[in-house]
């Protein structure tokens, strides 16, 4: 299975912005659909973002639509989520995910997911 690492979560003010990084090891980065989901206190994890192993598909959570961009770059084996306007309600866990195969079918459902990082705080203060 590949590993995964996430950085770049914090703290910022409502409508700031930050850029999540999930750094992959090893198994072959690109032989995987990813996705970022968040948890935050007392809810389930969440479906946020996904990306198909080529980057020509993605596809996003209505609450974030329009203002999270998820992008991958197979020759770094990085995945990133670049948050921008964000909203108190977008505070939670982050968790970058690789998907059981290449497939893009049950993207939104946890259990489809085999790898998972150790996630990044993400704070929004109003």
């Amino acid at each position: 299975q590949v590993q995964l690492i996430e950085s770049g979560g914090g703290l910022v003010q409502a409508g700031g912005s930050l850029s999540l990084s999930c750094a992959a090891s090893g198994r072959t980065f690109s032989d995987y659909t990813m996705a970022w989901f968040r948890q935050a206190p007392g809810k389930e994890r969440e479906f946020v973002a996904a990306i198909n192993w080529t980057g020509t598909f993605t596809a996003y959570a209505d609450s974030v639509k329009g203002r999270f961009t998820i992008s991958r770059d197979n020759a770094r084996n990085t995945l990133s989520l670049q948050m921008n306007s964000l909203k108190p309600e977008d505070t939670a866990v982050y968790y970058c995910a690789a998907k059981t195969s290449k497939s893009i079918v049950g993207y939104t459902t946890t259990k489809n997911y085999i790898s998972w990082g150790q996630g990044t705080q993400v704070t929004v203060s109003s």
